[in-house]
């Protein structure tokens, strides 16, 4: 398979940051359905944990205001302990910091809530630092439709990159004869992939009915 180290995603360049999935931050967002929010955030863990990317986990407030971050989403990485802060911007608390510099990755896809803030800021700022800084669009969420389209369109034009988890999903498996995570994104599109991964199913009951006949 060919390289292009500049245009497509590859796990082994990346890292995965999970910012504010949390219930209050939940509430208030009305840019898109939230629960398809909650859904391609956790299509996008599952990529991470498919081809072993870091992922790390951060919320704001969790104690005082924004609640844990939820379980369907922290259960994908039972392992892995949100870090709590007090700052808007992930990339100016020091924890956060020396969790993606760990990971020793210079490429980073982010999903967070709000898009406005706590997904814009460390974006930027990520960008003014050096790194490569993609945006899963459809695992993140504004308090508005207005706000989520403006922090989108504000970051690209500092170079961030819009994505959607299925896309990160699909770009990681390139092509369909690399078996060792096959079944696994298949799994995940059953799971999380909507109409797709009906689809999927469909076809699945076909071919065995049709080898049983």
């Amino acid at each position: 398979m060919r390289n292009y180290p500049d245009t497509l995603l590859d796990p082994a360049r990346v890292a995965v940051a999970i910012i504010d999935h949390q219930p209050q931050m939940y509430f208030g967002v009305s840019s898109t359905e939230r629960c398809a929010i909650m859904n391609n955030t956790a299509m996008l863990m599952q990529a991470a944990k498919i081809w072993n990317v870091p992922c790390i986990l951060t919320t704001v407030a969790a104690n005082t205001f924004s609640g844990n971050m939820i379980s369907e989403l922290t259960d994908i990485y039972p392992a892995v302990t949100p870090i709590d802060r007090t700052s808007i911007n992930a990339w100016e608390d020091n924890n956060f910091r020396r969790a993606v510099e760990g990971t020793g990755k210079r490429e980073i896809i982010l999903a967070g809530l709000w898009t406005e803030a706590c997904v814009t800021f460390p974006a930027l700022t990520m960008r003014h630092d050096g790194y490569k800084v993609y945006v899963c669009t459809d695992a993140s969420g504004g308090a508005s439709k207005q706000a989520h389209s403006a922090a989108l369109s504000r970051m690209a034009q500092a170079g961030v990159i819009p994505v959607t988890a299925q896309q990160v999903l699909l770009e990681f498996q390139r092509d369909w004869n690399n078996k060792d995570t096959y079944q696994k994104v298949m799994d995940a599109v059953k799971q999380y992939g909507g109409a797709y991964g009906l689809g999927v199913e469909y076809s699945e009951t076909w071919a065995g009915a049709k080898q049983a006949n």
